[in-house]
């Protein structure tokens, strides 16, 4: 496996990087603690222009090669944020913050970025600019359309960008890749009912809206299996059912929450449509009303089709052809990246986490084992798109 060497020298400083972002973990924009180590070791490594407040807390990195001239500018980009959970790993360097804990990975893909950045800015072996993008509230912040609306694209003149996430159940040292849709667009789904109260004794006296509510899940369930072509996806999901206080009094109100998941636009029409219909004719048929907010979240991430052979044959440089899938199934989770991908052409690629619990699970942890392949994969992309 072909690890650039000074990489490998790095790991343990990385790694130790990463630890100390894992203990102390924050959410969303209020990533101020890393926002400012990032920002401090990006001016320590030389970056010639350092850029902290871009989207709210993103930080912003600027590498100028010596290798020729060339206009061309590359845009890497890691996620910072961590989630609300209670981690249950019982690590050395756990999270120190009480309901908060790196569950995703981010402070693995900090880390590696930021190996990277040191190793481009000693060596610029690379003609051109490398811009290093560490970016908030991917975790339902939206954090990448933040920087995005904050000039970030036209500021740094990017050309391209690249993003890369970890994959519990890939092997370690394989890379997982596909052209098109690979992450679905995410909306949110709120549904408000209103019926009328009473005792529970006097049911045919109120509107129930736990009934109202339970029909408009069933029913929504049928948007995916008859509305939507099979051949193509989506996913509605209703994850909060709140009613009522006591058990002995009908509800007056509920209030149902979840999302809506799809990978074409045409698609994501069609959910909104006839969720619309759907929720306030159920709730009309029992006599009730019902309000439907549809909140638009993340697009569809889409991989450009130059930019994604161009990803992979820089994975397969890493770890060779055999281990870079280039057919990677998509996938119905969302990612902010995807507004990058809208601003700019580029590619989105997975690195294998190995055998470790799933993203956004309490017991999770990013394989340190990733980081010289991570890196180097940064360190080989920007060299290879800034050849000269």
């Amino acid at each position: 496996m072909p690890i650039v060497n000074r990489i490998a020298d790095l790991q343990a400083e990385i790694t130790a990087w990463r630890h100390d972002l894992h203990a102390h973990p924050e959410l969303q924009y209020d990533v101020l603690r890393t926002a400012a180590s990032v920002a401090e070791k990006l001016k320590a490594f030389g970056c010639d222009e350092v850029v902290p407040g871009l989207g709210r807390t993103g930080v912003v990195g600027v590498i100028h090669g010596r290798k020729g001239k060339s206009d061309k500018v590359i845009g890497i980009r890691a996620d910072m944020d961590a989630l609300p959970i209670e981690e249950e790993t019982g690590l050395p360097y756990k999270s120190t913050v009480p309901g908060k804990m790196h569950a995703c990975g981010h402070d693995g893909h900090t880390a590696m970025l930021l190996g990277a950045a040191r190793y481009l800015a000693e060596t610029r072996n690379f003609a051109g600019t490398a811009v290093v993008i560490f970016q908030p509230a991917e975790e339902g912040g939206a954090g990448g359309k933040a920087m995005v609306d904050d000039g970030l694209m036209e500021r740094f003149k990017i050309d391209e960008v690249y993003g890369m996430h970890n994959y519990p159940g890939m092997p370690v040292g394989q890379f997982g890749i596909r052209a098109g849709a690979m992450m679905a667009a995410t909306d949110f789904v709120s549904i408000d009912i209103e019926g009328v109260g009473g005792h529970a004794a006097r049911p045919h006296l109120g509107i129930d809206t736990v009934l109202v509510g339970a029909q408009i899940i069933n029913a929504i369930q049928s948007i995916v299996s008859r509305n939507v072509d099979p051949l193509k996806s989506a996913v509605v999901s209703i994850c909060m059912f709140h009613a009522g206080n006591t058990e002995n009094v009908i509800p007056q109100t509920a209030q149902l929450r979840g999302t809506a998941r799809s990978l074409a636009e045409d698609v994501r029409v069609l959910l909104e449509k006839r969720l619309q219909q759907v929720v306030e004719a159920t709730a009309a048929a029992y006599g009730a009303k019902a309000k439907l907010t549809y909140q638009r979240n993340y697009p569809v991430l889409v991989n450009h089709e130059r930019e994604t052979d161009f990803a992979a044959g820089v994975a397969k440089q890493i770890v060779g052809e055999r281990l870079v899938d280039t057919s990677l199934p998509p996938m119905m989770g969302g990612e902010d990246f995807s507004f990058m991908l809208n601003a700019r052409p580029g590619a989105f690629i997975w690195v294998g986490n190995g055998d470790s619990a799933g993203l956004h699970h309490p017991a999770y942890n990013f394989n340190d084992d990733v980081i010289p392949i991570g890196t180097s994969y940064w360190v080989k992309l920007v060299e290879t798109a800034l050849a000269g």
